[in-house]
């Protein structure tokens, strides 16, 4: 697997051989794909949570399918602007979009929205959840979670936060973990991960709920400080870090996800077809591996269920968005 920080349009080289579909011939047959490459269209930078489950699921989903993947990075508007341009594009199965669970959100972010986000797409399949993990700059002193939410409620509005974006998974994080905590802050929105945790590291950000995967190596070369995991539970790549629920905080925690979609009205086979070849992608030792090591957790889940999911998602971002009084100008 290469390093995560990638061009911002890079090709996946896909062997289309007979034996790179050997283990499920049926998915390399006649009919879609068929002599044209797949875009998966990413909302974020390269390098960021989804992008690197993008890129994960892409390397082995192309050898199964007998196509060429191109990962195409669309960044901008809390994911709207490559949603956008999946939303519009033919309903054939060759323009895919990877987004996070930011996506449920953006209906209530961003009332005028081109495109209605249960109506225009289908969901095909979760990928993974991944957990973020609060990080701050080791200069700042913050000793724990606690100790950043007095700090915090002593200086009300003057401590800052970042987020991959408004509408990002990464926001909506970071956002109810400030109702939890009752506190108030400045919100300052980056166009990527990466950018957001250089700010963080620089000092010049007191806090950013960030992409366990996308955050660890600079919490490991000691860049970064770890004060809490979203999740309920502990990750096992931070065994030392507490979660947000054992931080004090568990009305904070938070579960981010990437899933795959298409454009409304792709035919059923289709959909059907991506739905089974990602399911065996993820059910591949190798991908269990690299997910293990992402930190990320398999989300199999047939489609009309994440279809169902999707739609009750769609109604608790709204609820949060409307108790952390957020408005995007």
């Amino acid at each position: 697997m290469q390093h995560p920080h990638f061009t911002r349009r890079q090709t996946l080289q896909i062997a289309a051989s007979l034996a790179a579909g050997a283990a499920l011939p049926s998915f390399a047959q006649s009919g879609w794909p068929k002599d044209k490459a797949i875009t998966f269209i990413v909302p974020f930078t390269a390098g960021s949570g989804t992008d690197v489950m993008a890129r994960t699921v892409a390397e082995k989903l192309g050898p199964l399918l007998g196509a060429q993947i191109v990962i195409d990075n669309k960044t901008g508007a809390g994911g709207t602007v490559g949603a956008a341009l999946v939303a519009k594009a033919p309903a054939d199965g060759y323009t895919l979009l990877i987004h996070s669970s930011g996506h449920v959100v953006n209906p209530a972010l961003y009332p005028k929205l081109s495109y209605d986000t249960l109506k225009d797409f289908d969901g095909v399949s979760p990928l993974a959840s991944l957990p973020n993990v609060i990080v701050v700059a080791p200069n700042k002193g913050y000793k724990d979670v606690a100790d950043l939410v007095a700090k915090a409620k002593a200086q009300p509005g003057q401590l800052n936060y970042a987020s991959a974006g408004n509408g990002s998974a990464t926001h909506m994080n970071a956002e109810k973990f400030r109702v939890a905590a009752g506190i108030q802050a400045q919100h300052v929105p980056y166009r990527g991960t990466p950018e957001a945790l250089t700010e963080t590291a620089s000092g010049r950000i007191d806090w950013f709920f960030a992409p366990l995967v996308s955050a660890l190596p600079l919490i490991q070369s000691g860049r970064l400080q770890a004060l809490a995991v979203s999740t309920a539970a502990r990750s096992p790549l931070l065994p030392q870090v507490p979660s947000i629920t054992e931080a004090g905080f568990a009305s904070a925690a938070y579960t981010f996800w990437v899933g795959m979609f298409v454009t409304a009205k792709t035919p059923k086979a289709i959909v059907q077809k991506l739905h089974a070849a990602v399911l065996s992608v993820l059910a591949m030792p190798e991908v269990k591996d690299r997910l293990e090591k992402l930190g990320a957790t398999g989300m199999p889940m047939q489609q009309e269920a994440f279809e169902k999911y999707l739609d009750e998602e769609t109604h608790s971002a709204a609820q949060l968005v409307k108790a952390a009084g957020i408005r995007i100008e």
